[in-house]
């Protein structure tokens, strides 16, 4: 067997940090922090009158920022009981993205939490891509989880649109709140304020 000499200024040292930052870099993050009272969001009120403020946290990926989370609850909600009662989850865009790309990516993070067929996910992505407007950075997006109704959406603080369909209203917050979510980190800092 041939040892294959290391080149020069190579230490281990070097080799464990350059590990670590690529590791670091791929790794989805998040970071706690309180979501803003709901007074402060009149948008949340109106849909929401006796919300209280959640958890809130920014969801990174391959190390780009993407998005601050926050949400906020009716005061008889319990994460156990997700599906139960309404709820606000505001996205603060970071970065750029076109409605088709959210909406793709959204019916793809809703298969993980249940199943529905084909053609109910193709007539939710094609309601979504028409809905949603592109995003770009300090875009506000709120979503509305009405049970038993399904889901209202308001764009930087103007009603958008809803999509009146319960199965669709729940699987489109566990993206976020179930869990099977792909970010559980950043689901536990969301549901941190209101365990």
């Amino acid at each position: 067997m041939k040892l294959i000499a290391a080149p020069a200024g190579f230490t281990w040292a070097t080799c464990l940090f350059g590990l670590y930052l690529c590791i670091a870099m791929a790794w989805p993050t998040a970071y706690a922090g309180t979501a803003a009272s709901a007074e402060s969001k009149p948008e949340v009120l109106a849909q929401i009158p006796t919300a209280r403020a959640g958890g809130k946290g920014l969801l990174r990926f391959w190390g780009f920022e993407v998005y601050n989370a926050s949400l906020w609850v009716a005061p008889s909600f319990k994460p156990a009981e997700l599906g139960e009662h309404p709820i606000a989850l505001e996205l603060e865009y970071l970065r750029k993205f076109g409605s088709e790309e959210i909406a793709r990516v959204s019916l793809e993070e809703m298969r993980r939490s249940g199943g529905f067929s084909e053609a109910q996910g193709q007539h939710w992505q094609s309601t979504l891509a028409k809905m949603l407007p592109p995003v770009k950075p300090g875009d506000r997006l709120l979503g509305v989880y009405r049970p038993g109704v399904g889901a209202a959406f308001v764009f930087n603080g103007k009603p958008i649109g809803e999509i009146a369909d319960a199965q669709f209203g729940k699987l489109f917050f566990e993206i976020w709140l179930g869990p099977k979510t792909s970010q559980p980190k950043l689901r536990d800092l969301l549901l941190a304020g209101v365990k």
